[in-house]
C-alpha cells in the first residue's frame, strides 16, 4: 500500500470524526461515532475508531472525558476542522443531502417517522417578529410544509443544541422529498440549489445556482446572507426571486414519483414546484435524457422573509432529522403566542 495513500485515509477519517464531534455538544464514545461515520458511508470499526481517537488524543484535536471512552473536540479540534483541506471539504453539502435522505423514515400514508430539517436560530426578543416577519410565507405555500418545531436555549432540536439567548426554529427541509423516494425505490440526483425567479406567480427560471456536488456549504445559506432574495415582494407582488432546488430522477419511475408527491401533499408536505417530461427542461433548465426534472421548494424561504426584514438568523441547513410526531403546525404557534396576523 502507498504510505502516503494510506496517511490520506487516515486523516480523512481523523476529520470526519472531528466534523461528528463539533457537531455534538455532549461527549461521544467511539461506539456512536462508528455509527454516525456509517452515515457518512465510512465503515470503521469500533476498535478502530479508538485507535483513530487515541491519535487524536495525542495530538490534542480531542480530549478523554470521564472514565469511559467519551471525547469532547478541543479548540485545536475546531481550528482542524477550519482549515481543512479544500478537497476534503468538497462534496460536503452531497454528502449530508445523501445521509439524511437515508436516515429519513417518514411514511405519508402512516404519518409516522423522522424527517430532515433545517434549524434555524433566532435572538430572544427577535423571535415572535421573526414569526410574524414568516408567517406571509408559510401562508403562500413558499415552505416545504407548516409543520415547524421550536427549543429553548440549551434544548435541543435533534442533534443541534439551541445556543444560550437564542430560540431555535426548525422547518422541515426540502429532502424529505429525496428520502421519501429512496424508500420507495426511486433514486434522486440532487443538482443544485440556486435562486428562482418568479413571475406572475410562476416559476421562471434559475437566476442563480450552486452545485451540490462543488460546495461545502448549503446554498440557501449563501443566498440568504448575501441577500440575493426577495420572498416578500414575491408575497406581495407575485414576482420576485425565492429559493429552490433542482432534481432528476429516472424517467421510467415519473408516475410513482407524482402518485408519491400526492401522498406528501395529503401528509402536508407540498415539496414540488413543478415535476417536468422525459428530458425536457424544467425552469429553462436542462434535463439529462431518459432522466425528469423537478423543482422543490427551499425550506428556508420563510426565513429568508424575516432576514428580509432585517431580523437576524444563523442557519444550519439541512442540519439534522426530527420525529414527525415532534413538530407542530407553525399556525398552531402563532395562537399560542399571541401573535396576530391577518394576511
Amino acid at each position: 500500500m502507498n504510505p502516503l495513500s494510506n496517511s490520506e485515509d487516515v486523516e480523512r477519517k481523523i476529520l470526519l470524526i472531528l466534523r461528528i464531534l463539533k457537531e455534538s455538544p455532549d461527549p461521544m464514545g467511539a461506539r456512536l461515532i462508528a455509527r454516525r461515520m456509517q452515515d457518512f458511508g465510512v465503515l470503521l470499526s469500533e476498535r478502530a475508531v479508538r485507535y483513530h481517537l487515541k491519535l487524536m488524543d495525542e495530538r490534542g484535536l480531542t480530549r478523554l472525558v470521564g472514565r469511559r471512552d467519551g471525547r469532547l473536540i478541543t479548540e485545536m479540534g475546531i481550528d482542524e476542522t477550519a482549515d481543512a483541506r479544500v478537497r476534503d471539504k468538497i462534496g460536503l453539502a452531497i454528502s449530508r443531502i445523501e445521509s439524511l435522505a437515508y436516515r429519513t423514515t417518514f411514511n405519508p400514508q402512516t404519518m409516522n417517522g423522522v424527517l430532515p430539517v433545517n434549524v434555524s436560530f433566532f435572538p430572544r426578543s427577535q423571535f415572535d417578529t421573526a414569526l410574524a416577519a414568516m408567517a406571509p410565507a408559510f401562508r403562500r405555500g413558499l415552505a416545504v410544509s407548516d409543520l415547524v418545531a421550536v427549543a429553548d436555549e440549551g434544548q435541543r432540536l435533534g442533534e443541534v443544541r439551541v445556543p444560550p439567548d437564542r430560540i431555535g426554529f426548525a422547518t422541515v427541509c426540502s429532502i424529505v422529498v429525496n428520502g421519501v423516494l429512496l424508500k420507495s425505490g426511486i433514486p434522486m440526483d440532487s443538482k443544485f440549489g440556486g435562486i428562482l425567479q418568479v413571475k406572475n406567480g410562476q416559476a421562471m427560471r434559475f437566476v442563480e445556482l450552486i452545485y451540490y456536488s462543488g460546495s461545502s456549504l448549503d446554498p440557501s445559506e449563501v443566498f440568504i446572507l448575501g441577500r440575493m432574495t426577495s420572498v416578500k415582494r414575491v408575497i406581495e407582488t407575485g414576482e420576485g426571486k425565492i429559493l429552490a432546488n433542482f432534481r432528476e430522477i429516472p424517467a421510467l419511475s415519473r408516475g410513482l414519483a407524482e402518485d408519491i408527491l400526492l401522498k406528501l401533499k395529503r401528509a402536508g408536505i407540498r415539496g414540488d414546484l413543478s415535476l417536468g417530461e422525459m428530458s425536457e427542461p424544467v425552469g429553462q433548465t436542462p434535463v439529462d435524457v431518459n432522466k425528469v426534472g423537478i423543482i422543490l421548494v427551499g425550506g428556508l424561504n420563510p426565513v429568508a422573509c424575516a432576514h428580509e426584514d432585517g431580523l437576524m438568523t444563523e442557519n444550519r441547513a439541512m442540519s439534522t432529522v426530527l420525529n414527525f410526531n415532534d413538530l407542530q403546525n407553525f399556525w398552531h404557534l402563532m395562537d399560542q403566542r399571541n401573535i396576530k396576523y391577518d394576511g
